[in-house]
């Protein structure tokens, strides 16, 4: 195996760069002539896109990269998965915004005294299409092995320190999330994993959810993407544990 795959595991998940198709981090540039933005946000499926004032919510983006095209001059996509933030509006990106900002003080002592050495998390797919759970568990694969920094997930809440949510939670997944919350001991984090998650995505509106979850309980950590990039995961919850920083 070794002779014909050579090693498939990431020695240092700090120096992992994507590749170049990979659409992450936004860079947004102002121009005088505001056509094509303008354009670029009428098609948003989102509404994710604003032309006034200009700036792109990654918690509403689906990365479909489609506005990038229609306005080229002020939409480019690089491939930084450094997305994660501990407040929902810091998922908002603006002209001349260098980075997707990471503010410590945002985050609760007791997440970095409690959870720095060892983390378990149980998982909740709250009406998502299984993309996001596909790409979570790669998380702790041959190639990320993301359980050497003592993260991972766990079939039951009780075992768990926190919750990942996914999907847009639907009215029929409301009250079973709700009794997956109940059943973590304290004190516990709560992750929202992908684009649905985070807003709702394409069924924000939609009768069918039931996103009251978020209305009680506090977000400790935010992360974009449809799906998620294991690396926009690794990289947020290190950054969250104090890791890392987010330079």
């Amino acid at each position: 195996m070794l002779r014909s795959h050579g090693k498939q595991y990431i020695p240092d998940l700090d120096a992992v760069e994507l590749t170049s198709e990979f659409r992450g981090r936004p860079v947004l540039t102002e121009t005088s002539d505001r056509t094509e933005l303008e354009q670029a946000a009428a098609i948003c499926p989102t509404g994710a896109l604003s032309a006034e004032p200009f700036a792109l919510d990654l918690g509403r983006c689906i990365f479909c990269g489609e506005c990038a095209r229609r306005a080229p001059h002020n939409i480019r996509f690089t491939n930084d998965y450094r997305l994660g933030s501990p407040m929902r509006e810091g998922l908002v990106m603006r002209p001349g915004q260098k980075r997707v900002e990471f503010d410590p003080a945002a985050v609760r002592p007791e997440v970095r005294r409690c959870f720095k050495r060892a983390l378990q998390l149980r998982e909740v797919s709250a009406g998502g299409d299984g993309s996001v759970e596909m790409e979570l568990g790669a998380t702790g694969n041959v190639n990320f092995d993301f359980g050497r920094f003592g993260v991972g997930f766990t079939a039951s809440p009780r075992h768990a320190d926190g919750v990942v949510v996914s999907g847009p939670i639907t009215a029929n997944m409301a009250e079973a999330l709700e009794i997956c919350y109940d059943a973590v001991a304290e004190p516990k984090i709560v992750v929202a994993c992908g684009t649905e998650a985070c807003s709702g995505g394409l069924l924000a509106g939609s009768r069918a959810l039931d996103r009251s979850f978020f209305e009680r309980h506090a977000v400790d950590l935010w992360l974009p993407g449809a799906p998620t990039h294991p690396m926009i995961f690794i990289d947020g919850i290190r950054t969250l544990l104090g890791h890392k920083k987010r330079e």
